[in-house]
């Protein structure tokens, strides 16, 4: 204790909870301990890092206010728990051993990009871990995927397989080092190591070994236009040379995807700035820490692949984050070959709609016959975690707007603050069809899991399974409540069935755009609060049974119940989901329910085509009808030439969009606003008259956009003052249209109301289990009369 005598001391018990383990807290709090002459120990439990401290009363007010002020860079703090105890007479500051401890257990910290420093080793030839492709520290590296349990100790890791040699020992035990306890640390001598396999050819069997054979061979196919299956820190990359059409064209063909944009990895900011527009808020955001894909202008000119994005006007690009990525585009030392393009595709390891390849074996059973090689290493990955994607929104002052929340921030909890929602039991809600996350609820933390995917596939159900039961087991959770869409077929709702049959757990379904608003409402923190909520989006099904995705939902204080205060006009799908797949088929129905355009002709598809669905029009065989604002999206989309067919989900309504952001004018279209109703007809007749004088295509487009804006705000407007309500939330995956929630948050804001939209979880299907799970707690604290 230093110059402190036992009769001025005092003892205490600080308890801290948040992202405080893999983060170098305990080094910082040895570091504190030192600066404040303080004696005692830290070390972590289940529940938190532990501090017992001794030292004058001065001195520990002023350790405790440091240790929240001057945190390490990935550190997030929830709350710091004292408690005064007698002196024990501790002499010194030292980092103890884990212990045990029963309870809720601390929050597990997500993966982060390489650091500053890290990197700047990783390029000095004097430095022992120069060019080494697992360099880590306290303050970056992988966390998640790499944890198989807690206490986040090294043996709980999957660098368990990685005995420290002696000069990582040194440093690793070191409290004045930056690796002090960094538990993924390791150099040349003791860490992972990098391999090459080739996929055909005569070395089809072999194994390259030396990490700078391994990366020049790697380059070198790549360079080549070939394709390269590149191991990272959550699963596989497939990466090609974003510049060469036959590469790109090679790679689609055998990922059998042949329209949805492909993500891009660019060397450095500056060579991203040769393909989009970066804005400083959009630089930022490259530059974050989680290093997600950023949505940007595309630049004109752009030496991209045409095939890359088709004619979308957005990219998404990000930065290298791994290592492994930046050695990837940098020379290696000594060869004469070929380095990788500075642009490279680097998109999820799978074939369509299959979950992310993040084991060798299952890659090299999948990808084989995608990738031409393998560039692999023998780090195991605990948890597969895909790339996230956010855009950039100024609005409102909200920079970034997620459109999949996955590496970088999950699992990251969202923190539940009002009582209703903050205590009960245990839920896990198994999310939507799509776009699939799920929620472990536990005390008053929602941890939404990293992105699933698609349900169709029985592997992307295995991946489900295989997730829930990991993020269970971190938790060290028992579920108490299972909460499934209304939907009855959709996948997770008969994998939520088995589940509770098998455990005995009570199951609850909520209504699919219920869960949307309440999302919204636990993301902004405004649960209790009464609101209107505009959910559009593809389809969900309703409390009658019918396919609603249009809706204006009323919600009180009680998050357990709303009211379907309005919707858009029915409109049929002939068909069903071969009109999702086919817009022509919807574009037919929205004229013969307007009674205009009886003879238009979609493009490129062949009359028999078109004679099919009139006759199902006129009989009503195999027309599902709906109130689905997606749906209206990809009708218009067809009528205006954009697009009769899709490749993947929301395309005719993404290029419709993108066709009224470039329009310079607009051309008028009206909608109708009646008992409730937005009547689509009127704008349908509108844009049919514009075709027929020769309107430009995108200003009608612009004044659909528009006109869905005014109408919907026009109901709002008025149920909002019928119901005595001054918020009004807009979610669903139609909002990620960017035009249409402008115009609509405009007429709201004029009108005097308070507009919501997301921030923490996207407003499409992937945040849709945060809400299932409130309003499970919601329907339970019900039960038991919290309000």
């Amino acid at each position: 204790m230093s110059a402190t005598s036992h009769q001025q001391a005092v003892g205490r018990s600080i308890e801290v909870r948040g992202v405080v383990q893999g983060v170098g807290f305990r080094p910082h709090v040895a570091r504190l301990a030192a600066r404040h002459r303080i004696a005692g120990e830290v070390g972590n439990d289940e529940l938190s890092v532990f501090i017992e401290a001794e030292g004058t009363a001065a001195e520990l007010d002023a350790f405790v206010a440091a240790l929240t002020a001057e945190l390490p860079p990935l550190a997030v703090v929830l709350d710091v728990r004292v408690t005064e105890r007698a002196v024990l007479g501790a002499s010194g500051f030292r980092i103890v051993p884990s212990r045990h401890r029963a309870g809720a257990r601390t929050l597990v910290p997500p993966d982060v990009a390489v650091c500053d420093d890290c990197l700047a080793e990783l390029r000095d030839p004097g430095d022992r871990r120069y060019r080494h492709a697992f360099i880590t520290c306290t303050n970056c590296g992988p966390r998640f995927t790499i944890i198989t349990d807690l206490p986040y100790d090294r043996p709980a890791t999957t660098m368990r397989d990685f005995p420290l040699c002696r000069a990582c020992e040194a440093e690793y035990a070191d409290p004045a080092d930056r690796r002090h306890h960094a538990q993924p640390l390791s150099c040349h001598v003791c860490g992972p190591r990098l391999w090459w396999e080739p996929t055909a050819g005569p070395d089809a069997d072999s194994v390259v070994l030396g990490d700078d054979e391994v990366l020049a061979l790697a380059q070198g196919m790549l360079a080549a236009g070939r394709i390269v299956a590149v191991k990272g820190v959550g699963g596989f990359h497939l990466a090609c040379d974003a510049t060469s059409e036959s590469a790109v064209r090679l790679l689609r063909e055998r990922k059998r995807r042949p329209h949805k944009p492909l993500a891009v990895m660019a060397k450095d900011v500056g060579t991203a700035r040769r393909v989009v527009e970066v804005s400083p808020a959009a630089e930022a955001a490259l530059l974050q820490p989680s290093r997600p894909i950023v949505l940007l202008p595309r630049r004109d000119g752009s030496p991209l692949a045409a095939t890359v994005a088709g004619n979308l006007d957005e990219i998404g690009v990000m930065l290298p984050y791994a290592p492994l990525h930046h050695l990837l585009f940098e020379p290696v030392p000594g060869r004469e070959g070929p380095v990788a393009p500075a642009l490279l595709v680097m998109t999820s390891g799978n074939l369509a709609d299959e979950p992310l390849a993040f084991t060798n074996d299952d890659a090299r059973a999948r990808l084989a016959r995608i990738a031409d090689g393998f560039l692999m290493h023998d780090r195991e990955i605990a948890v597969p975690c895909e790339d996230s994607v956010v855009t950039i929104q100024d609005e409102a002052g909200q920079a970034e707007v997620p459109v999949r929340r996955s590496r970088g921030y999950a699992p990251l909890p969202v923190a539940l603050d009002h009582p209703v929602v903050s205590t009960g039991p245990t839920v896990l809600a198994v999310g939507a069809e799509v776009k699939n996350t799920f929620c472990l609820v536990r005390e008053d933390l929602a941890f939404v899991s990293a992105h699933i995917g698609d349900m169709g596939s029985l592997e992307s159900q295995v991946a489900f399974g295989r997730s829930v039961d990991q993020l269970v087991r971190l938790r060290d959770a028992e579920t108490e409540l299972v909460v499934a869409d209304l939907h009855p077929g959709y996948a997770t709702r008969r994998w939520a069935e088995d589940y509770c049959a098998t455990l005995g757990r009570p199951l609850i379904t909520v209504q699919h755009h219920h869960a949307h608003l309440a999302a919204l409402l636990v993301d902004r923190y405004r649960v209790g609060t009464p609101v209107l909520g505009v959910t559009y989006d593809g389809t969900g099904y309703g409390c009658d049974r019918q396919i609603w995705g249009g809706e204006v939902l009323s919600m009180g204080e009680d998050l357990a119940t709303f009211e379907r205060a309005g919707h858009l006009a029915p409109l049929v799908l002939p068909g069903g989901e071969a009109a999702v797949r086919n817009p022509f088929r919807t574009a037919l129905a929205l004229l013969a329910a307007a009674g205009a355009g009886e003879d238009w002709t979609p493009e490129d598809v062949p009359p028999a085509e078109v004679a099919l669905v009139r006759s199902q029009l006129a009989s009503g065989t195999g027309c599902v009808t709906t109130t689905s604002a997606g749906r209206l999206f990809d009708g218009v989309a067809a009528l205006l030439g954009v697009r009769q067919r899709v490749g993947y989900e929301a395309q005719a309504a993404v290029e419709l969009e993108m066709l009224a952001r470039r329009a310079r004018r607009t051309t008028p279209v009206e909608m109708a606003v009646a008992d409730g109703l937005v009547d689509w007809r009127p704008a349908v007749r509108d844009i049919v008259a514009g075709l027929a004088r020769g309107a430009d295509r995108g200003a009608l487009a612009k004044g659909f956009h528009l006109a869905l804006a005014a109408a919907t705000a026009g109901l709002v407007v008025t149920e909002a003052e019928h119901r005595q309500v001054g918020m009004v939330g807009l979610t669903g995956g139609v909002f990620a249209n960017r035009v249409l929630t402008a115009a609509l948050r405009q007429h709201l804001t004029t009108a005097g109301l308070e507009v919501l939209t997301h921030r923490r979880v996207p407003c499409n299907d992937a945040g849709l289990a945060l809400g299932q799970a409130a309003i499970g707690r919601a329907i339970a604290a019900r039960e038991k009369g919290v309000r």
